[in-house]
């Protein structure tokens, strides 16, 4: 039996490196991908995985929270260094109009960007998208369906994951699908084919039942994937070989046989 936890991040952690892999492995979760958000984590991320890999894999991108930290030097960095083997996808990346602490104008013009850095690289993306989805949506379909990877941490309406789905992108889901207030989330996933279906931490945040009020770890992603399986009634077994293969389909740079 065997997990990946598709969205975590490490740097955030503040957490022994040597730990967290412990707590991973005794979880059954044997490769992890660490979230690159911003230049000043760039660097960590890579360091991680260079160090760490095949288990811990990474990603760069620009969250929309710090798309104002956008440049064509950001950029080339990503460009340079997301073709390393390392390096699976250009991520985080997408829209986040709840806080806004990026003006919308810019988080739509660096969405635009590093989704073109992406289709130009042929790697997927993971998108991040809070009170923005017509946006989201709308960004996505000028790449005309030609964009892989998913939609992260999943929360959104039925109407989203639908045209995420139409438009070649799959739906992940985190903790909060295990919260007891989200009954909406868990309907919507019923639609989700499982095939087109991932499980992730989103760790250090949003730890999932029955670990509520300790702070989330990659080797919690089997929660996840447990209460998924249950909830959909399918043979534990056999989901988890599903995620393995849907992450290995979808971002094919991944090392795990």
């Amino acid at each position: 039996m065997s997990w990946i936890d598709l969205h975590c991040h490490l740097p955030m952690l503040e957490a022994d490196i040597t730990e967290t892999l412990k707590i991973a492995k005794e979880n059954d979760v044997e490769r992890l991908v660490t979230i690159g958000t911003c230049p000043e984590d760039h660097p960590k991320v890579l360091d991680f995985a260079l160090k760490y890999h095949p288990i811990v894999h990474c990603t760069l991108g620009v969250h929309p929270h710090e798309a104002k930290t956008y440049s064509d030097d950001v950029e080339a960095f990503i460009r340079e260094n997301v073709t390393k083997k390392e390096v699976i996808a250009v991520a985080e990346i997408g829209l986040d109009y709840f806080y806004e602490h990026s003006p919308k104008d810019i988080q739509k013009n660096v969405f635009r960007r590093q989704l073109q850095l992406a289709q130009d690289l042929q790697l997927p993306v993971q998108i991040h998208t809070r009170d923005a989805e017509k946006d989201t949506v709308d960004i996505l379909k000028e790449f005309g369906g030609q964009i892989k990877g998913n939609i992260h941490c999943f929360t959104g309406s039925p109407w989203l994951a639908e045209n995420a789905l139409n438009l070649g992108l799959n739906i992940s889901l985190s903790g909060i699908v295990t919260f007891k207030n989200a009954e909406d989330l868990r309907e919507t996933a019923k639609a989700v084919p499982l095939d087109r279906m991932h499980v992730e931490t989103d760790s250090p945040f949003l730890t999932p039942v029955p670990l509520r009020g300790q702070k989330n770890t990659p080797g919690y992603v089997r929660h996840v994937g447990e209460f998924m399986a249950s909830f959909l009634g399918i043979d534990l077994l056999e989901f988890q070989k599903q995620m393995k293969e849907n992450a290995l389909n979808t971002f094919t740079k991944i090392e795990w046989q």
